[in-house]
């Protein structure tokens, strides 16, 4: 599991380091995020330590979310203020979150044999 987190830290770190050097105008961790796939394709599997460390992650996902929530009730006026792009942008996530999972999964089952989606309840 430890070696998994400092995997998943050092492409974190990479992404910072190489959005802070070519001054490009997107989070650091999108693009750890990115260069981790990228090193998963071609590593040509997921190791079984990083899934484990990625389930428990994903397991108590909501912890991760309690700073970033703290952080909007900081600056409570300004958004009651300016809630229109918040609101628009909330919504519109929520539609793209839902258009690109629909694609995905039909994607997916059309790449799946024929005699396995028959023998899914």
């Amino acid at each position: 599991m430890l070696y998994a987190l400092v995997a998943l830290f050092a492409f974190q770190l990479a992404g910072e380091a190489l959005v802070q050097f070519f001054q490009l105008p997107f989070p650091g961790a999108l693009l750890g995020a990115l260069l981790l796939l990228l090193g998963l394709l071609l590593y040509g599997r997921l190791p079984q330590a990083l899934e484990q460390t990625s389930q428990t992650l994903l397991q108590n996902m909501m912890l991760l979310f309690i700073p970033t929530i703290s952080g909007v009730m900081l600056h409570f006026d300004r958004i009651a203020k300016e809630w229109q792009p918040f609101l628009v942008a909330g919504v519109a996530g929520a539609a793209i979150t839902f258009l690109v999972t629909a694609l995905t999964f039909k994607w997916m089952l059309a790449r799946t044999p024929q005699s396995a989606q028959e023998s899914q309840p």
